[in-house]
């Protein structure tokens, strides 16, 4: 079993450009879901939404070719892959011919599906993988996540380790639906400390959640170590325990690092997965 030490995060690492599939560093997800009380059958839906912003491979000719990539991978896998090798798997592509923009498709979708699910018994699902040509460039919308801003409220903010006693709900009234957004959530790399800078739009139906204590609960991330997926299952796991919702989703996008951005959607209702739009800091 891999564990976050073992990889090349906070290592120097020689650049390779020449394609190798086993730069890929797969790391189970058990054990951070260990400690939010994920033992057997998952307790949500969802995907993490990635991005590369940085893929070239040479065509038959020796021409470079440039191209963005977008990454749909189902929370239900196994293991997720440490940003860092991903970087430098996709860099092993520089030097490389490929046939087409289809062939470098279809190898992405082999070799990351393979360290996903690697070391389980059989694939439940499927990463998908999409590569845009730059003629379709402009299509690429941004777009803020709707909701209410709970940066609004004006919170005296003293912690920034997580805080989960700051979540309360109302139960003594009719339950409500709605959304609610922050732009405040950050957190750090689980190894190397590196800041991570997000935002977070929550949705749920059920007793109105104390916005405030939402907030504030949001903000004491921030000097917590852990990955972008394992921050999100935390936040769902809290809110569904302490503020008990009816329906509850925890969508977070981060800002890129090395040319990737990570964006994890946990759902307690299965529901389409939204269109991976970047948002203006992304």
């Amino acid at each position: 079993m891999h564990t976050p030490e073992q990889s090349q995060l906070g290592k120097t690492s020689a650049y390779a450009d020449q394609y190798d599939p086993s730069l890929l560093f797969p790391l189970p997800r058990q054990p951070k879901r260990d400690e939010i009380g994920i033992q057997d059958k998952l307790p949500f839906f969802g995907a993490d939404l990635w991005t590369a912003f940085e893929l070239s491979w040479l065509n038959q000719r020796g021409k470079p070719q440039v191209a963005l990539a977008h990454f749909t991978i189902p929370c239900e896998t196994p293991n997720i892959i440490e940003s860092k090798s991903f970087k430098l798997y996709l860099n092993s592509f520089n030097n490389t011919r490929f046939d087409s923009l289809e062939a470098v498709q279809e190898r992405l979708r082999e070799d990351i599906n393979e360290a996903l699910w690697r070391g389980a018994p059989a694939r439940l699902s499927s990463a998908s993988v999409r590569v845009m040509a730059p003629e379709h460039f402009e299509t690429q919308r941004v777009q803020e996540l709707e909701g209410l801003s709970l940066d609004r409220l004006d919170v005296e903010c003293t912690d920034y380790s997580p805080r989960p006693d700051l979540l309360k709900a109302d139960h003594d009234n009719p339950p409500v639906t709605e959304t609610l957004v922050s732009h405040l959530l950050k957190s750090n790399c689980l190894v190397t400390g590196q800041p991570d800078w997000g935002s977070v739009q929550i949705s749920y139906t059920g007793a109105a959640i104390d916005q405030e204590g939402l907030l504030r609960y949001i903000v004491s991330f921030r000097n917590h170590n852990e990955f972008h997926e394992q921050c999100v299952e935390r936040i769902f796991m809290d809110i569904m325990r302490l503020c008990r919702p009816l329906k509850l989703s925890v969508y977070a996008r981060y800002t890129r690092r090395g040319g990737l951005d990570i964006n994890p959607l946990r759902t307690s209702a299965p529901m389409a997965i939204p269109q991976n739009v970047r948002t203006a800091r992304q």
